[in-house]
């Protein structure tokens, strides 16, 4: 069969390319660049926790040692502290990591992946769909036409992929923008990010009423000061925002630093209509824009890929399943309709100035914790969203049992014993394109395996999932979060939760294993009598 085409070789395009040849499905990847990326010290990204997991389980990179993970969140406003967050083991730091620093992680990943080629100097300028595949047509020292069973467009907001499909891309243009600067600087707070609104000391040209500044490795800061209106940005009044900046917070004249990188970064908010278009699909910035407030829109496309990764690789080996691949487009636009929509209602608040929020008491700090939420990964701008509503979800099952995670949310990271009895975390077994069932056992964490496999309940078990429509692998936890003993999980292999099941209840397991696959499949007859046949 045909490799999957990816067009683009930015951060999104690259995860995508990755998760698949881990899944065994081949991969060409289409980049109209030179094949490495300029360094860009003040182009960076906050990566949520548990993508940032994602990206260093298909890396083999502890990228913790190659960005910054925040001490703590300090939010100011003139010279008061208004909130105050720690990050420790229970409340984990977002990831801030130079984007050029994580593409390069995933290209040294790629180098050695001998199911993908990336072909540089190669720019997409035609497709054709048909029935079996998609054909395209590149231009450059290397132009040619490739042939492909599907074709994924991670080439950005200018996205030729979308333009060639005829999808539209509405929304709104400049919604925010930010100076931002890269520096080396010694600041008072040390390892801790910091929003300070309406600072007291004059700044140059119209008012600069938030800065935000984030810590990277080696004593380098990014600062972003917002820009009202569309004001000029030129060199002299960067360096003089810098200079006024750092003087303010030391209290004194302007402590000594070393300039890195500049730039001004503009954030649109669009989305797709269309995420597929047969066997075309977008991802990332070819997708959605969004970014104000402090909302991270490279963590929504890395999310992205990994949600289509295991649908594409399923469809790669077994053929399309059409509900499972348009599962894709309905799961994360929806997820990203409904970010869109919370910072758009937020912005007039956040923003806006006078008016009746200038009376209404406690108002300001809560539009404070708004913007940290954005920057956090936290509340309605930023947390993880769920796929509670998603066509993949199995309906009311009679055996359902409440737990910590709620369906279509993302599992807890915690320790489970895998089948060759090693003990490994539940994020480890992930994007291997297998679903996974774990049994919670207290007690089998301190017992031999060779006593426990054979022991109680777990033959059933184990019966019942060699029985499943899909490739699955069974692991035990001795624990889950409000999980009773006895309790199975059900999980996605991106991640997310099925059903949780009171025991071992075969058809239900059955029934929502075949849900999340998007509904029967050819040998549906004969596997529902082996499950049936497991529960007797």
């Amino acid at each position: 069969m045909d490799p999957v085409i990816v067009v683009g070789a930015g951060p999104v395009g690259l995860t995508l390319a990755l998760a698949l040849a881990r899944q065994e499905v081949p991969c060409v990847v289409l980049d109209e660049g030179p094949g490495k990326d300029e360094p860009r010290p003040a182009r960076t990204v906050v990566l949520r926790e548990d993508t940032a997991a994602l990206m260093e389980r298909l890396t083999g990179v502890p990228l913790a040692h190659a960005g910054a993970r925040w001490a703590g969140w300090r939010s100011m406003r003139r010279k008061q502290v208004t909130r105050e967050v720690a990050f420790g083991d229970t409340d984990p730091a977002p990831l801030h990591i130079a984007q050029h620093v994580l593409t390069g992680a995933l290209r040294g990943a790629l180098a050695g992946e001998r199911l993908v080629r990336i072909a540089v100097d190669s720019r997409l300028d035609t497709m054709e769909q048909e029935p079996s595949g998609v054909t395209a047509h590149t231009r450059g020292s290397t132009g040619t036409w490739w042939r492909g069973s599907y074709l994924v467009g991670c080439d950005g907001p200018r996205s030729t992929v979308r333009k060639l499909q005829d999808i539209r891309f509405p929304g709104r243009t400049a919604v925010e923008r930010h100076a931002v600067a890269a520096l080396r600087a010694e600041l008072p707070w040390h390892d801790e990010a910091l929003l300070h609104r309406m600072p007291p000391w004059r700044t140059s040209g119209p008012s600069a009423g938030e800065i935000t500044a984030r810590p990277l490795p080696d004593g380098v800061w990014r600062l972003d000061w917002l820009l009202p209106g569309k004001d000029l940005v030129t060199p002299e009044l960067l360096i003089t925002r810098v200079r006024e900046t750092l003087a303010g917070w030391a209290g004194g004249p302007t402590p000594p630093y070393e300039l890195l990188d500049t730039g001004v970064h503009t954030v649109h908010h669009r989305l797709a209509r269309r995420w597929r278009a047969d066997r075309v699909f977008l991802a990332g910035d070819a997708a959605h824009l969004l970014g104000s407030l402090g909302t991270h829109g490279l963590d929504e496309g890395l999310r992205d890929a990994d949600n289509l990764a295991w649908k594409l690789a399923l469809a790669w080996h077994h053929g399309p399943h059409e509900a499972l691949l348009d599962s894709y487009q309905t799961e994360r636009r929806a997820i990203v309709a409904s970010r869109l929509r919370a910072a758009d209602q937020a912005l007039p608040l956040v923003r806006g100035g006078g008016g009746l929020r200038s009376y209404v008491p406690g108002s300001a700090r809560g539009h404070d914790t708004l913007l940290m939420d954005g920057h956090l990964g936290q509340g309605a701008l930023g947390a993880p969203g769920a796929y509670a509503g998603s066509p993949l979800a199995p309906g009311r099952l009679e055996g359902e049992a409440p737990v910590g995670t709620a369906p279509g949310s993302a599992v807890t990271d915690v320790r489970v014993t895998a089948e060759d009895g090693t003990f490994v975390r539940l994020r480890d077994r992930l994007g291997r394109g297998a679903l996974l069932v774990v049994l919670i056992a207290p007690g089998t964490g301190v017992w031999d395996r060779r006593h426990w496999v054979s022991a109680g309940i777990m033959p059933r078990l184990a019966a019942a999932v060699s029985a499943l429509p899909h490739r699955a692998e069974l692991l035990v936890a001795e624990s889950y979060p409000d999980a009773a003993a006895h309790t199975v999980l059900l999980v996605r292999p991106d991640g997310h939760l099925v059903t949780a099941l009171s025991g071992v209840r075969p058809a239900d397991l059955y029934t929502a294993a075949e849900a999340v696959l998007g509904g029967p499949g050819e040998a549906d007859a004969e596997a529902r009598a082996d499950a049936g046949a497991a529960s007797r």
